[in-house]
């Protein structure tokens, strides 16, 4: 089969690297400077043990991708780029192709299925930065992450052993689950953090908040009768490149490159969505929700407040 990487940042950098690095046949979709460093210069990764530039096909547009009928893509973009990419694709990839969502939060796979018939979840857990045009960084080593991988609503069949055989031997771990949404509810769960290092910061200063979303976001899973695997999180230590140590989560990343948009709203929305429809409150998720999109329209980097400010704001609107 042939890898289509639809979202060549982080996580799309990485997963298409590893897998160009095994012989895979990879062609990466990027935009703008990503697309031109690329295409100039190849593909640099980044480890704890490794700097290698692999001469990766690089494409600006789906159109400029000639498809095949084994063809697998991978989406990689953030969920809030998701539907345009997809009208994208859907307008010249056919109907029967492979995809398979390299994403966090729930929601893309359901885009997904209202233009293909045979989509695909992965449970992404991979440490993974873009720090510059042509450069990407995974932060674990040997193993470079795990991508367990189902058939979205639910099962197994050959192209999701056959994803997971692919990844296994590219060095990350990786399982065919029939039960694939389980896992990425319980990783929903870990990524509500993301948006306390936006406001907040990274680091133990946040704890109490992220405990506090999470304890709000395991309430709605269980009123809405959605099972959520647990413990969804990265068990190896990451490791530096080069003497530096990973800033952040991908949200964090988003904000400091000032991409003008962030994911908040498919992440920490997700449990709001699911509390106002099941009758849970859920005050701490919109306020991070509130506060990171509004800080990534006005370009602010993170740290906007302090945990003690975070919390007084809760008894009022969000400060503007």
């Amino acid at each position: 089969m042939r890898f289509v990487v639809y979202g060549a940042g982080a996580v799309g950098g990485v997963i298409g690297a590893r897998l160009f690095q095994q012989g895979h046949d990879v062609t990466l979709i990027a935009r703008g400077a990503q697309y031109e460093a690329v295409r100039d210069r190849g593909l640099r990764l980044d480890t704890p043990e490794e700097s290698v530039t692999l001469p990766v096909p690089v494409v600006d547009r789906p159109s400029k991708v000639t498809f095949q009928p084994d063809d697998v893509v991978l989406l990689a973009m953030k969920t809030q780029d998701t539907l345009p990419a997809l009208a994208e694709l859907a307008a010249v990839a056919p109907p029967y192709i492979v995809v398979a969502c390299a994403q966090n939060g729930v929601e893309n796979e359901r885009l997904a299925l209202r233009r293909f018939a045979r989509v695909y979840g992965i449970c992404v857990l991979l440490p993974s930065a873009f720090s510059e045009p042509g450069v990407v960084e995974a932060y674990l080593a040997p193993q470079t992450g795990s991508l367990d991988v189902g058939r979205y609503p639910a099962g197994t069949d050959g192209p999701a052993e056959s994803l997971a055989a692919a990844f296994a031997g590219a060095t990350f771990a990786s399982k065919a689950r029939p039960d694939i949404m389980r896992y990425k509810y319980g990783k929903l769960v870990s990524n509500l953090n993301n948006a306390v290092e936006v406001v907040i910061g990274p680091g133990e200063q946040g704890a109490d908040i992220e405990r506090l979303a999470r304890e709000e976001g395991e309430a709605c899973l269980r009123a809405a009768g959605i099972d959520a695997a647990a413990g969804v999180a990265i068990v190896s230590r990451i490791r530096p490149i080069r003497g530096r140590e990973r800033g952040g989560g991908s949200s964090y990343q988003s904000l400091r490159r000032g991409t003008g948009s962030i994911e908040t709203d498919y992440l920490n929305g997700e449990i709001v969505l699911l509390g106002r429809e099941h009758g849970v409150p859920t005050p701490v998720n919109d306020l991070l929700r509130r506060l990171a999109n509004r800080m990534a329209h006005e370009g602010l980097q993170p740290g906007l407040m302090t945990p003690e400010e975070f919390l007084a704001a809760l008894d009022g609107p969000a400060p503007g």
